[in-house]
């Protein structure tokens, strides 16, 4: 499918002139007319024969080049002023000067692009197709990598599986949006957490899906007329401003969209699919039965929404994947940061409230040492002077090296929880112990769904003002007496944690399902406690995701969390703590315990829950602790 596209460089240096755009943006653009020809509005055609729209920024003169590319859902329409196409510019500006032409591109149904827009991703082909077209343009050396973050970086590992011989190399960066099931991890592209809704995406769908009855550019519009329209119609709607604290709020979850006025047939559908629906590995998630076929420089971070994912992703990448190869080609780094913050760490980085130290990290560099790599063949050192894995340990605020995930010198010590009874709130007698309880005095609570316990930071994204992301001081949140709390003894010596951090509850109810929290917590010697992670599970899915099972009054049931994760030096003079409740809200949906199906109902019921611990219920916390 050879095809040269005209390029209207001198209808775009016009038109660069002639509109008001802020002056950094005028500037950077400037600066990229002179070295780069500029092909805007290129309809790319798919092998259904719908076309998306596509920007290309390539060196001048007639060579053939490597190509970065990226698909997004999101506007990078470069007429009009603002803080995102300014970025996209100046990727296009630093790409090009290093002898690499930028494509960057829509996925369908997106602004100019045709099609039906759907969030699950559009069908994987789209990105095998635009591999298959670039590869046969007379400018491209038949090289491709793919590049960005969230819902730019999502598409990219179902893609990968499809081994186009041209995707040379991918840097997917905050890409658990795009991870559906890895091995006991059932996300479903971060629609849920243990069986339990995230509710990012309730509000982040709000504010950018097109509504069904949005302008459409004929069929057959050409690259000029384009073009020309893009000039004044942006495609880019504002939804009114809405309070998501109190959106979130409404009942049942099932109408929150429409209760604010949203688009919302996209959400109807998700909001009943249950973890294992069919529905959910159609479309472009990943799942561990593809394989990965691309060297890939992976980019986590420990507040994003999806670090455990992430990084069971990345072992799932460099352990199983089918050719050696690619397995000895697969490099992460974790920053300390929130979702898709990277560079925005500084000399000091903070994170909600805490201060994580000097973060700072060369992301550029290494990121176009790895393209030159694998698109240029350029035997360069990246990976002689780059890690396998890079992670910053917070609370001694540095970057340290390893081989594996978690690294090697690290050992998995077990803390059991006890009491006497009365773990509620930090004033109650909760202890975490590396020797189990005798005798089991299980710690109740009560879970008001209409009384939930709020969210307070966290590893969150998206969900406009409802969550503080980060870590912020919790010891106001651990007064409340739906909170249980176990707490080590203040620590001798420094106790660096640095993995994953697994954990078992023993638990009973009196109603047919609930859930129950955890999070865990580095407490300061004057009482500061900053969260480091959390985690939830639906009772129901405690014996897997395809099947519901539900509690009897009476019987004790064993609860095995998903896995939490993090590297945090726990000073001596600290401690470590956990918090375990039933909501997290609005993180997570409230279970309305009554075993029905929650999303359409209106009504909760209060539920008794208790948390066993003895030498017949080890209720539990795993923590890897690095060996000095």
């Amino acid at each position: 499918m050879k095809k040269r596209v005209t390029t209207l460089f001198t209808t775009l240096a016009c038109f660069f002139v002639s509109i008001p755009i802020l002056q950094g943006q005028e500037d950077i653009l400037k600066k990229l007319n002179e070295i780069a020809i500029i092909d805007q509005k290129v309809m790319m055609p798919m092998r259904d024969g719908i076309r998306l729209a596509t920007d290309i920024y390539r060196p001048k003169g007639d060579g053939e080049y490597p190509i970065i590319f990226s698909k997004t859902p999101y506007n990078f329409n470069s007429w009009r002023d603002g803080e995102q196409r300014t970025r996209n510019a100046e990727r296009a500006y630093e790409y090009v000067k290093n002898g690499y032409a930028y494509v960057i591109q829509n996925e369908r149904g997106r602004y100019y692009s045709e099609g039906e827009w759907d969030i699950l991703g559009a069908p994987i082909t789209d990105g095998y197709d635009a591999f298959e077209w670039m590869k046969n343009q007379t400018w491209s050396n038949g090289r491709v990598g793919t590049l960005g973050c969230s819902s730019t970086a999502e598409w990219q590992m179902a893609v990968s599986a499809l081994d186009h011989p041209s995707h040379a190399a991918m840097v997917p960066q905050g890409f658990g949006a795009g991870i559906g099931r890895v091995g006991d991890v059932m996300e479903q592209g971060n629609w849920y957490r243990g069986g339990a809704e995230q509710m990012l995406f309730f509000s982040w769908l709000y504010s950018v899906e097109h509504d069904k009855f949005k302008p459409r550019i004929p069929e057959g519009a050409t690259q000029e007329d384009l073009i020309r329209i893009s000039r004044f119609y942006d495609l880019a709607p504002k939804n009114p401003p809405v309070d998501m604290a109190k959106a979130l709020n409404h009942l049942p979850i099932q109408d929150i969209l429409k209760n604010i006025n949203g688009k919302h047939e996209i959400f109807d559908k998700m909001i009943r699919r249950k973890p294992n629906d069919a529905d959910w590995f159609k479309g472009g998630i990943y799942h561990d039965d593809k394989d990965i076929g691309t060297p890939s420089f992976w980019f986590a971070s420990w507040y994003d929404v999806s670090i455990t994912p992430n990084l069971t992703l990345f072992n799932h990448a460099r352990n199983n994947s089918k050719d050696e190869f690619i397995r000895e080609n697969q490099y992460l780094v974790i920053a300390p940061t929130l979702h898709c913050a990277y560079t925005r760490a500084t000399e000091n980085t903070m994170v909600g409230q805490r201060s994580v130290g000097d973060a700072r990290l060369n992301y550029n560099e290494q990121i176009t040492k790895w393209f030159d790599l694998w698109l240029k063949e350029d035997k360069n050192d990246f990976k002689e002077t780059t890690p396998r894995v890079q992670y910053y340990t917070m609370g001694s605020n540095k970057w340290q090296a390893a081989e594996t995930w978690p690294p090697e010198n690290t050992e998995m010590v077990t803390y059991y929880l006890n009491s006497e009874g009365s773990a509620n709130s930090r004033f109650g007698n909760g202890t975490l112990s590396t020797k189990k309880a005798g005798k089991d005095n299980p710690d109740g609570f009560v879970y008001d769904p209409m009384k939930a316990v709020p969210s307070y930071g966290g590893n969150v994204c998206c969900t406009g003002n409802a969550v503080k992301g980060g870590a912020w001081d919790q010891k106001d949140m651990e007064a409340r007496n739906d909170i249980l709390v176990y707490t080590t003894e203040v620590l001798k010596e420094d106790t660096e944690v640095t993995g994953f951090i697994k954990s078992k509850l023993y638990v009973s109810s009196n109603v047919k399902d609930t859930d129950f929290t955890i999070k865990l917590i580095d407490v300061y010697p004057d009482g500061t406690a900053y969260n480091l992670d959390e985690t939830i599970q639906r009772v129901r899915y405690r014996e897997g995701y395809d099947k519901e099972v539900f509690m009897e009054k009476g019987n004790v049931y064993e609860v095995d969390l998903t896995a939490m994760s993090t590297s945090n030096l726990f000073k001596k003079g600290h401690s470590i703590r956990v918090e375990i409740s039933s909501s997290n809200f609005p993180r997570f949906t409230r279970n309305l315990n009554t075993g029905g199906n929650n999303y359409d109902e209106s009504i909760g019921i209060v539920a008794h829950n208790k948390v066993h611990h003895s030498s017949k219920y080890p209720s539990q916390i795993q923590i890897p602790i690095a060996k000095k």
